[in-house]
């Protein structure tokens, strides 16, 4: 498949050194997410998403149970170091599972790995899931370490429990390892915005990774969360910008439309078919429209949608590429389908 290079703005990832592509290649579909992926076919995407430019990579031990990560690192191994910008989380150390049944799916990927996950914000558990990646990489280096979904989405009646591991002991660890040059920024990878607004009371942090919280459905970040981020000095590495299906797919043909993992509720079904509309008199794509969105602001660097396949490498670059008139996104702001206040992007 010809893919051509694209000629990527590059931002900043807050007061480091660190420059990345505005879109950047997350990679949990290379931990087989909900389905098996050929190893040849994982190659070819990250090769892809390489030759079209794409310098930031976003893996986690999560992903697979080290699958992807070990595909990650396939790929970046004998490019320069410069070349390409990677992260990876902490928070989950992967123990040998003699049990694993790796004919079914779990925890949403169809991997082939014999391991488990456990959590662990630790200061241990930090340093040994950071030497425990850069073994299932086999790079010398990373550049961004994530604390993987701490909060209560996930911890529930353990957050408390968790976030004080962090707070006490885990963040040490992420401050020692940027100090010491072994890595370059620390940050969170999360699915919710307030534990981002709670870790800045911990420490200086350089970035959020930041899954479907600001996009063109959802914009409630720019009132707390965003401008609590310019003033510490972190940048938003977006997420999810498609809502997880509904922003890619719209709401006018037949299938169940998905919008934070589940068949989305009536209202954003509202929503979403009043976006389209504007987009039909526009003659704008939506899936477009919601990957260009958040980077009208200046806070977030970079955008990172799931990329499964090569064929939805190159999709994903013309939609990214796709002139977006104006008038579009001062449309959706004058029928109150975007905050009044939300940068557009130009």
């Amino acid at each position: 498949m010809n893919i051509m290079k694209h000629n990527f703005e590059k931002r900043q990832i807050g007061n480091t050194k660190l420059q990345v592509s505005t879109l950047g290649f997350g990679a949990a579909s290379m931990g087989n997410l909900y389905q098996a992926v050929a190893n040849s076919e994982a190659q070819a995407t990250l090769t892809a998403a390489i030759n079209a430019g794409i310098n930031l990579f976003d893996t986690a031990p999560r992903y697979g149970l080290g699958l992807s990560e070990r595909r990650v690192g396939d790929a970046l191994r004998d490019l320069p170091a410069a070349d390409y910008v990677l992260s990876t989380k902490v928070g989950r150390i992967l123990t040998a599972d003699r049990q694993a049944n790796t004919s079914e799916l779990r925890y949403g990927f169809a991997t082939p790995m014999p391991f488990d996950a456990h959590y662990d914000y630790t200061y241990d558990g930090i340093m040994r899931s950071f030497e425990d990646s850069l073994q299932r990489l086999g790079l010398a280096k990373i550049d961004i370490l994530l604390v993987h979904d701490i909060g209560v989405d996930t911890h529930g009646d353990k957050d408390q429990f968790y976030f004080d591991q962090l707070s006490s002991s885990g963040y040490k660890a992420l401050d020692e390892l940027r100090s010491s040059g072994l890595i370059q920024a620390v940050g969170l990878g999360v699915n919710e915005s307030q534990v981002c607004e709670r870790a800045m009371d911990i420490g200086q942090f350089d970035c959020f990774l930041l899954a479907g919280r600001y996009s063109l459905l959802e914009q409630d970040p720019l009132h707390n969360l965003l401008p609590k981020c310019i003033e510490h000095g972190a940048s938003i590495i977006l997420g999810g910008p498609y809502n997880s299906g509904i922003l890619a797919t719209g709401v006018k043909g037949d299938r169940v439309p998905l919008f934070n993992y589940e068949p989305a509720p009536k209202e954003i079904i509202k929503q979403v078919d009043e976006i389209e509309n504007v987009c039909e008199k526009y003659q704008v794509t939506l899936a477009a429209a919601a990957l260009q969105f958040p980077l009208g602001h200046p806070v977030v660097s970079s955008v990172i949608p799931g990329l499964g396949n090569e064929r939805r490498v190159k999709t994903t670059l013309d939609l990214f590429s796709e002139d977006i008139p104006n008038e579009f996104w001062q449309a959706l702001q004058a029928k109150g389908l975007l905050d009044e206040s939300a940068p557009l992007p130009s």
